[in-house]
């Protein structure tokens, strides 16, 4: 009877052991295929938002050759460097906001108690700059042109202004 009851346990045992290693081997494959795809999916994604950043950066001074070229010159030390232009020109712009009247290159003047100031700038290329101004009530957009003197100053004329309705 003893030697039965420890037949059957060692026999119970044994079939634990395979179904317990079978269980644990199945849901080791179903978590690789479930990473697998994740991280597919993840690649997929990323393949995606990167191609959607590159159209939103067509026009932009980082991704444009030729407008980078503009700044080159055969004099090195008078070359203007774009990476530094960029926050350069966008300094020198919002340094305008401190003004009491406001921005004067928002292209609109102060319709009620609050000033236009420009929020944000995007640098287009060597010449074109596009900015979103605000004064807490109303928004709109603002097309600019700007010039890097010799002297390395920055001068800026608005070429066209749009005010969104409320």
């Amino acid at each position: 009877m003893k030697r039965s009851f420890m037949l059957y346990a060692v026999i119970l045992l044994v079939l634990m052991n395979v179904f317990t290693y079978s269980f644990y081997n199945g849901e080791v494959a179903y978590e690789q295929k479930k990473y697998e795809k994740t991280t597919k999916k993840l690649k997929e994604n990323l393949k995606v938002v990167t191609a959607k950043l590159d159209d939103a950066n067509y026009f932009s001074l980082e991704k444009n050759e030729n407008a980078q070229n503009y700044f080159d010159s055969e004099d090195s030390e008078k070359m203007v460097k774009y990476e530094k232009l960029i926050p350069y020109v966008t300094e020198k712009l919002l340094d305008f906001n401190a003004n009491p009247k406001g921005n004067p290159y928002a292209g609109q003047d102060q319709l009620g108690a609050n000033k236009f100031i420009i929020n944000k700038v995007k640098v287009l290329n060597h010449r074109w700059i596009i900015a979103d101004y605000s004064d807490g009530e109303m928004w709109g957009e603002v097309l600019l042109k700007y010039f890097v003197n010799s002297d390395e100053s920055i001068s800026f004329e608005v070429n066209q202004s749009l005010l969104y309705q409320k």
